[in-house]
């Protein structure tokens, strides 16, 4: 009859480097790790990442076990630990996704009513006359200065300045009577 070596043994051996013993303590314990991680995580693939992830973290965190209580209990403690940080990262990471999809809707908005209005406008400036068309042409959509649509057009400065107010009050008073019938 040949008798087992005890986990607290095997500890103070792997503790002060012994590979054999330290691989008799995954080998024995190892079921446990993965069957607590499913449990916890519900997936066996992230029940599997966590016993790796745990098994890999377990030659530096041995070190911190005093043995005040037996090492099932601290390997329980350590396994608990890691699948609440992986809950958490699993969280975090899906209020991020959730955010970027918020952000990435909100922006799908600002573009589609950045659309209508742009829509509305080259309709509007259709009914505008062609004197006020061509100044709002230049400037709004060729963004040229006031000076510059002046000289592109051969009329003073201030008649350019002059012609797009014009033109506001016109898409203005457009824009209130398409509000007022719908």
């Amino acid at each position: 009859m040949r008798m087992e070596t005890s986990d607290k043994i095997l500890v103070d051996r792997a503790q002060a480097g012994d590979a054999v013993a330290f691989g008799q303590l995954l080998e024995r314990h190892y079921d446990m790790i993965l069957r607590l991680g499913y449990r916890m995580l519900g997936s066996q693939s992230l029940a599997e990442d966590l016993a790796q992830e745990v098994c890999c973290a377990l030659p530096r965190k041995l070190g911190s076990f005093r043995g005040d209580a037996k090492f099932t209990t601290w390997l329980y403690r350590v396994t608990m630990n890691a699948a609440k940080d992986l809950l958490r990262k699993q969280k975090t990471r899906q209020n991020a996704q959730q955010g970027w999809g918020d952000m990435f809707a909100m922006q799908q908005q600002d573009a589609n009513e950045n659309a209508r209005d742009r829509i509305w406008l080259a309709q509007a400036m259709k009914t505008l006359p062609v004197d006020l068309r061509e100044v709002l042409v230049l400037t709004l959509t060729e963004d040229l200065s006031h000076a510059e649509a002046s000289e592109v057009l051969g009329v003073p400065a201030g008649t350019i300045s002059w012609r797009i107010s014009e033109a506001k009050k016109h898409l203005r008073a457009l824009a209130q009577s398409e509000e007022t019938y719908p």
